[in-house]
Protein backbone atom coordinates (compact mmCIF):
# COMPACT_ATOMS: atom_id res chain seq x y z
CA UNK A 1 0.00 0.00 0.00
CA UNK A 2 2.54 2.60 -1.13
CA UNK A 3 1.17 4.58 -4.11
CA UNK A 4 -2.23 5.91 -4.56
CA UNK A 5 -4.65 4.01 -6.89
CA UNK A 6 -7.57 4.28 -8.16
CA UNK A 7 -9.16 0.95 -6.99
CA UNK A 8 -11.68 1.16 -3.79
CA UNK A 9 -10.28 -0.54 -1.01
CA UNK A 10 -10.45 -1.67 2.60
CA UNK A 11 -7.98 -0.35 5.16
CA UNK A 12 -7.20 -1.88 8.43
CA UNK A 13 -5.26 0.64 11.31
CA UNK A 14 -3.98 0.32 14.87
CA UNK A 15 -5.27 2.87 16.96
CA UNK A 16 -3.89 4.09 20.89
CA UNK A 17 -5.11 6.92 22.69
CA UNK A 18 -5.58 7.74 26.08
CA UNK A 19 -9.64 7.66 26.65
CA UNK A 20 -9.31 9.99 29.34
CA UNK A 21 -10.57 13.07 27.28
CA UNK A 22 -13.85 10.94 25.54
CA UNK A 23 -17.06 9.45 25.70
CA UNK A 24 -15.95 6.16 24.90
CA UNK A 25 -14.67 4.91 21.54
CA UNK A 26 -18.48 5.37 19.92
CA UNK A 27 -19.64 8.10 18.33
CA UNK A 28 -22.70 9.65 20.26
CA UNK A 29 -25.77 10.98 18.88
CA UNK A 30 -24.94 14.35 20.70
CA UNK A 31 -21.80 15.61 18.14
CA UNK A 32 -21.03 17.62 20.91
CA UNK A 33 -19.75 14.88 22.74
CA UNK A 34 -16.25 14.10 22.11
CA UNK A 35 -16.03 10.21 20.82
CA UNK A 36 -12.53 8.43 19.53
CA UNK A 37 -14.61 7.56 16.86
CA UNK A 38 -15.85 10.55 15.86
CA UNK A 39 -12.30 12.23 16.07
CA UNK A 40 -10.77 8.97 13.96
CA UNK A 41 -13.24 9.81 11.37
CA UNK A 42 -13.06 13.30 11.08
CA UNK A 43 -9.02 13.35 10.25
CA UNK A 44 -9.58 10.21 7.64
CA UNK A 45 -12.52 11.96 5.77
CA UNK A 46 -10.17 14.88 5.06
CA UNK A 47 -7.37 12.47 3.74
CA UNK A 48 -10.00 9.98 2.11
CA UNK A 49 -11.79 13.33 0.62
CA UNK A 50 -15.11 11.49 1.33
CA UNK A 51 -16.92 10.21 4.66
CA UNK A 52 -15.62 7.89 6.45
CA UNK A 53 -17.09 5.27 8.67
CA UNK A 54 -15.20 2.80 10.75
CA UNK A 55 -15.40 -0.67 12.31
CA UNK A 56 -13.52 -1.24 15.74
CA UNK A 57 -12.41 -4.83 17.33
CA UNK A 58 -14.00 -4.04 20.22
CA UNK A 59 -15.88 -0.32 21.59
CA UNK A 60 -14.74 0.88 24.92
CA UNK A 61 -16.06 2.52 27.54
CA UNK A 62 -15.92 6.53 28.83
CA UNK A 63 -12.24 6.74 30.26
CA UNK A 64 -10.54 3.23 29.10
CA UNK A 65 -7.65 3.55 26.99
CA UNK A 66 -6.09 1.46 24.25
CA UNK A 67 -2.59 1.02 22.93
CA UNK A 68 -3.63 -1.94 20.35
CA UNK A 69 -7.28 -1.07 19.21
CA UNK A 70 -7.86 -2.09 15.37
CA UNK A 71 -10.26 -0.36 13.05
CA UNK A 72 -11.12 -1.29 9.47
CA UNK A 73 -12.64 1.32 6.80
CA UNK A 74 -13.74 1.32 3.25
CA UNK A 75 -12.25 4.23 1.07
CA UNK A 76 -12.77 4.95 -2.86
CA UNK A 77 -9.03 5.67 -3.46
CA UNK A 78 -6.56 4.16 -2.07
CA UNK A 79 -4.12 6.96 -0.15
CA UNK A 80 -1.02 4.85 0.92
CA UNK A 81 0.43 4.21 4.14
CA UNK A 82 2.18 7.64 4.70
CA UNK A 83 -1.21 9.55 4.28
CA UNK A 84 -2.87 7.25 6.39
CA UNK A 85 -0.60 7.13 9.53
CA UNK A 86 1.07 10.58 9.18
CA UNK A 87 -1.25 12.67 7.78
CA UNK A 88 -4.26 11.26 10.03
CA UNK A 89 -1.58 11.55 13.05
CA UNK A 90 -1.55 15.72 11.94
CA UNK A 91 -4.94 16.33 11.67
CA UNK A 92 -5.81 14.10 15.24
CA UNK A 93 -5.75 15.37 18.87
CA UNK A 94 -2.46 14.21 20.65
CA UNK A 95 -4.18 11.89 22.74
CA UNK A 96 -5.10 9.90 19.21
CA UNK A 97 -2.51 8.14 17.32
CA UNK A 98 -2.55 5.92 14.25
CA UNK A 99 -0.04 3.39 14.87
CA UNK A 100 -0.29 1.55 11.73
CA UNK A 101 -2.17 1.00 8.28
CA UNK A 102 -2.66 -1.86 6.11
CA UNK A 103 -4.71 -2.53 3.03
CA UNK A 104 -6.93 -5.79 4.04
CA UNK A 105 -8.98 -8.07 1.74
CA UNK A 106 -12.36 -7.07 0.97
CA UNK A 107 -13.82 -9.73 3.53
CA UNK A 108 -11.62 -8.47 6.37
CA UNK A 109 -13.93 -6.99 9.53
CA UNK A 110 -11.88 -5.33 12.64
CA UNK A 111 -14.69 -7.13 14.85
CA UNK A 112 -15.52 -10.50 13.37
CA UNK A 113 -12.69 -11.85 11.54
CA UNK A 114 -10.97 -11.32 15.22
CA UNK A 115 -10.06 -14.31 17.39
CA UNK A 116 -9.52 -12.50 20.22
CA UNK A 117 -8.98 -9.48 22.68
CA UNK A 118 -6.65 -8.55 25.57
CA UNK A 119 -7.13 -6.03 28.11
CA UNK A 120 -4.59 -5.52 31.00
CA UNK A 121 -6.64 -3.80 33.97
CA UNK A 122 -3.31 -1.44 35.99
CA UNK A 123 -3.68 -1.01 39.46
CA UNK A 124 -1.51 1.01 42.63
CA UNK A 125 -1.39 0.05 45.66
CA UNK A 126 0.64 2.42 46.97
CA UNK A 127 0.06 4.96 49.91
CA UNK A 128 0.24 7.96 47.84
CA UNK A 129 -1.58 8.38 44.63
CA UNK A 130 0.31 9.53 41.52
CA UNK A 131 -0.47 12.99 40.99
CA UNK A 132 0.89 12.08 37.05
CA UNK A 133 -0.85 8.84 36.51
CA UNK A 134 -4.39 10.09 37.51
CA UNK A 135 -7.06 8.81 35.35
CA UNK A 136 -4.44 5.89 33.61
CA UNK A 137 -4.52 3.86 36.57
CA UNK A 138 -7.02 2.64 39.39
CA UNK A 139 -5.37 3.54 43.02
CA UNK A 140 -5.86 1.92 46.07
CA UNK A 141 -4.33 2.62 49.65
CA UNK A 142 -4.83 -1.34 50.58
CA UNK A 143 -2.04 -3.54 50.14
CA UNK A 144 -3.32 -6.07 47.88
CA UNK A 145 -3.08 -10.31 47.91
CA UNK A 146 -1.94 -11.02 44.46
CA UNK A 147 -1.24 -13.99 44.73
CA UNK A 148 -5.07 -14.71 46.08
CA UNK A 149 -6.46 -12.65 42.80
CA UNK A 150 -4.71 -14.67 40.88
CA UNK A 151 -5.96 -17.84 42.61
CA UNK A 152 -9.71 -16.36 42.21
CA UNK A 153 -8.86 -15.69 38.30
CA UNK A 154 -8.28 -18.98 37.32
CA UNK A 155 -12.03 -20.03 38.45
CA UNK A 156 -12.63 -17.63 35.54
CA UNK A 157 -11.15 -19.81 32.99
CA UNK A 158 -12.68 -21.44 30.18
CA UNK A 159 -16.09 -21.01 28.40
CA UNK A 160 -18.62 -19.74 30.64
CA UNK A 161 -21.77 -17.99 31.53
CA UNK A 162 -20.40 -14.48 32.97
CA UNK A 163 -23.80 -13.13 33.63
CA UNK A 164 -22.35 -12.10 37.06
CA UNK A 165 -19.90 -9.83 35.49
CA UNK A 166 -22.32 -8.00 33.18
CA UNK A 167 -23.70 -4.89 32.96
CA UNK A 168 -27.53 -4.65 33.50
CA UNK A 169 -27.70 -2.87 29.66
CA UNK A 170 -25.55 -5.24 27.72
CA UNK A 171 -27.10 -6.18 24.81
CA UNK A 172 -25.29 -9.41 23.91
CA UNK A 173 -27.41 -12.40 22.73
CA UNK A 174 -25.66 -14.76 25.10
CA UNK A 175 -23.75 -14.56 28.44
CA UNK A 176 -21.03 -17.04 26.85
CA UNK A 177 -17.22 -16.05 26.73
CA UNK A 178 -14.28 -18.40 26.55
CA UNK A 179 -11.87 -16.97 28.57
CA UNK A 180 -8.18 -17.81 27.16
CA UNK A 181 -6.25 -16.78 30.04
CA UNK A 182 -6.44 -14.43 33.19
CA UNK A 183 -3.57 -13.74 35.68
CA UNK A 184 -2.68 -11.38 38.17
CA UNK A 185 1.18 -9.89 38.41
CA UNK A 186 3.04 -7.64 39.87
CA UNK A 187 5.12 -5.34 37.61
CA UNK A 188 7.44 -2.65 38.63
CA UNK A 189 5.24 -0.93 41.17
CA UNK A 190 1.98 -1.86 39.68
CA UNK A 191 -0.46 -4.85 39.88
CA UNK A 192 -1.64 -5.76 36.35
CA UNK A 193 -4.51 -7.75 35.59
CA UNK A 194 -3.83 -9.44 31.97
CA UNK A 195 -6.58 -11.36 30.73
CA UNK A 196 -7.86 -12.30 27.55
CA UNK A 197 -11.05 -13.42 25.83
CA UNK A 198 -12.74 -14.29 22.50
CA UNK A 199 -14.92 -11.24 23.14
CA UNK A 200 -15.75 -9.55 26.24
CA UNK A 201 -19.19 -8.57 27.80
CA UNK A 202 -20.15 -5.05 28.51
CA UNK A 203 -17.96 -3.91 31.66
CA UNK A 204 -16.64 -7.25 32.01
CA UNK A 205 -13.39 -6.74 32.48
CA UNK A 206 -14.13 -4.02 35.52
CA UNK A 207 -16.87 -5.99 36.95
CA UNK A 208 -13.92 -9.11 37.55
CA UNK A 209 -11.44 -6.26 38.30
CA UNK A 210 -14.02 -5.05 41.02
CA UNK A 211 -14.07 -8.72 42.42
CA UNK A 212 -10.59 -9.33 42.65
CA UNK A 213 -9.63 -5.88 43.92
CA UNK A 214 -12.03 -7.21 46.97
CA UNK A 215 -10.35 -10.42 47.29
CA UNK A 216 -7.50 -9.05 46.94
CA UNK A 217 -7.98 -6.83 50.16
CA UNK A 218 -8.88 -9.72 52.28
CA UNK A 219 -12.23 -9.26 52.41
CA UNK A 220 -13.56 -12.20 50.45
CA UNK A 221 -11.99 -15.68 49.59
CA UNK A 222 -10.77 -16.53 46.24
CA UNK A 223 -13.62 -19.73 45.99
CA UNK A 224 -16.42 -16.16 46.15
CA UNK A 225 -14.86 -16.07 42.29
CA UNK A 226 -16.03 -19.13 41.24
CA UNK A 227 -19.65 -18.88 43.66
CA UNK A 228 -20.62 -15.70 41.98
CA UNK A 229 -19.78 -17.38 38.59
CA UNK A 230 -22.29 -20.24 39.65
CA UNK A 231 -24.70 -18.23 40.89
CA UNK A 232 -24.79 -15.73 37.64
CA UNK A 233 -26.58 -12.66 39.52
CA UNK A 234 -24.70 -9.33 39.10
CA UNK A 235 -26.34 -7.89 42.12
CA UNK A 236 -24.61 -10.37 44.20
CA UNK A 237 -20.70 -9.35 43.05
CA UNK A 238 -18.45 -6.51 43.75
CA UNK A 239 -19.01 -2.92 42.48
CA UNK A 240 -17.84 -1.97 39.43
CA UNK A 241 -14.02 -0.76 39.08
CA UNK A 242 -12.66 2.49 38.00
CA UNK A 243 -12.06 2.56 34.01
CA UNK A 244 -9.03 4.19 34.07
CA UNK A 245 -6.86 1.27 34.79
CA UNK A 246 -7.99 -0.77 31.82
CA UNK A 247 -6.67 -0.80 28.16
CA UNK A 248 -7.31 -2.58 25.41
CA UNK A 249 -3.84 -3.91 24.46
CA UNK A 250 -4.16 -6.22 21.59
CA UNK A 251 -6.57 -7.54 19.27
CA UNK A 252 -5.61 -10.95 17.45
CA UNK A 253 -6.38 -12.01 14.04
CA UNK A 254 -5.19 -15.18 11.80
CA UNK A 255 -1.72 -14.79 10.72
CA UNK A 256 -2.99 -14.49 7.05
CA UNK A 257 -4.91 -11.43 8.05
CA UNK A 258 -0.93 -10.03 7.66
CA UNK A 259 -1.93 -7.48 10.50
CA UNK A 260 0.85 -5.72 13.41
CA UNK A 261 1.22 -5.93 16.90
CA UNK A 262 2.36 -3.32 18.84
CA UNK A 263 3.88 -3.14 22.21
CA UNK A 264 1.79 -4.87 24.96
CA UNK A 265 0.32 -2.03 27.00
CA UNK A 266 1.01 1.15 27.79
CA UNK A 267 4.62 2.98 27.67
CA UNK A 268 5.33 2.80 31.92
CA UNK A 269 4.15 -0.79 31.70
CA UNK A 270 7.73 -1.86 29.00
CA UNK A 271 8.79 -3.79 28.99
CA UNK A 272 5.92 -5.98 30.11
CA UNK A 273 6.09 -9.90 30.45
Amino acid sequence: MTNESNKPCRVALGVEYDGAAFHGWQRQGDPQLPTVQGAVERALAKIADHPIELVCAGRTDTGVHATGQVIHFDCAVDRGIKAWVRGSNSLLPPSVRITWARSVAPDFHARFTAQSRRYLYVIDDSEVESAIMAKRLTHTRLKLNIEAMHEAGQHLLGERDFSAFRAAGCQSRTPFRNVMHLRVLRHHRYIVLDIQANAFLQHMVRNIAGTLLEIGAGKRDPSWARQLLEGRDRAAAAMTASPHGLYLVAVDYPVSAGLEQGALGPGFLQPFP
